[in-house]
């Protein structure tokens, strides 16, 4: 279908649903156990409720948020059924009814919980194994008096793992360990422990539940190794307008980037504000017809030079692909000098969304 005048202008995030639970059934598939969505963040910035409506159409009955208003949110878009669960956790009676799953992540916590007799949702239990964030330390769980967890209507205890990409790192080794003897204590009770990256380290991180985020959405968790999992998104751009400069001129905020011979700059409307990170002022590289062009100057809040000149036939409204199959979140990412997580997670509100079926 052709885009309309008004879509032709914009800036377009197309996501692949269908990639989406491709990559959950992979990982559910490889973890030998039910795997979760970790939808935080929007979905890492994809839009969280028709990620998830795809996932659970897929099967998925268990979603991970951080943030009580994001389960609220999430609640609403999936009704009832699915188990959603606050990382961040939230105070007792905050969920409004919403059936949300707090995560309890330290004694006052439990405390809270315990004198609100918590509610139907039950709750999950996080246990601090080398993390040294959220979660209980052994010394607190060591001086949690007698029936602190009772009636709590524990679902699972998890714990997170600090290290999972960097397979070779010691508390790859340390943090199982030490979760399967924190767990020991509630027998009976499901565990869950492998993030996407854990998954791939096979027995020694299974559990009953794996919470895999950056896998589902094309994030490699293995770094330094080829990328087992499907891309899912794409993000075109249109050139709002093609000059030619003369050898000497400069281009840009701060005039950081000067043409070295006779050059066509193409302007293209997207920003930092879009999350195109300023980091990758010219540093940045847009993909024309598979072909590579350098982003030139510094990317500034709404628009993207792009040295074009060795492509004479681009014009105004023609499309510039700044993330997709030929260019990842991940080797975004490594031109910033920061991870696919942020360059997924800045992806802005003004792009146009484009939903391809599951």
């Amino acid at each position: 279908m052709a885009m309309t005048v008004t879509e032709a202008a914009e800036a377009t995030l197309e996501v692949d649903l269908a990639a989406i639970t491709a990559n959950w059934r992979d990982l559910g598939a490889r973890h030998g156990a039910p795997v979760a969505g970790v939808v935080k963040a929007d979905a890492y910035g994809l839009g969280a409720a028709p990620v998830a409506r795809a996932l659970a159409g897929a099967g998925c009955r268990h979603f991970f948020v951080a943030q009580l208003a994001e389960g609220m949110a999430l609640r609403q878009a999936l009704g009832a059924g699915p188990m959603i669960a606050v990382l961040g956790g939230f105070p007792p009676g905050a969920d409004a009814g919403a059936g949300l799953t707090p995560v309890l992540n330290g004694p006052t916590d439990i405390a809270a919980w315990q004198a609100a007799g918590a509610p139907g949702a039950g709750t999950i239990l996080h246990l601090d194994t080398g993390m040294e964030r959220l979660g209980l330390s052994p010394a607190e769980r060591a001086a949690l008096p007698p029936g602190a967890l009772d009636g709590l209507g524990l679902r699972y205890v998890m714990t997170h793992l600090a290290c999972a990409d960097e397979p070779e790192h010691e508390l790859n080794r340390l943090q199982p360990a030490r979760f399967a003897e924190a767990a020991a204590a509630f027998p009976g009770i499901p565990r869950s422990l492998a993030n996407s990256a854990g998954i791939f380290h096979g027995a020694a991180m299974a559990s009953d539940l794996g919470r895999p985020g950056c896998g589902l959405y094309g994030i490699n968790p293995t770094p330094g190794l080829p990328n087992p999992m499907r891309q899912v998104l794409r993000l075109t751009v249109p050139v709002l307008q093609v000059r030619q400069v003369a050898a000497g001129t400069p281009v840009g905020y701060g005039a950081t980037w000067v043409a070295k011979r006779d050059s066509r700059i193409a302007t293209i409307a997207a920003g930092y504000a879009d999350g195109y990170l300023r980091a990758l002022s010219s540093r940045g590289i847009g993909i024309v017809a598979g072909r590579p062009v350098p982003l030139v100057g510094r990317v500034s809040m709404d628009l993207i030079t792009l040295d074009v000149t060795d492509l004479p036939d681009l014009r105004p409204g023609d499309r510039v692909e700044l993330i997709g199959p030929a260019q990842t979140p991940d080797d975004v990412a490594a031109l910033a000098g920061t991870i696919g997580y942020e360059v997924m997670t800045s992806l802005g509100a003004r792009y146009r969304r484009q939903y391809r079926p599951a």
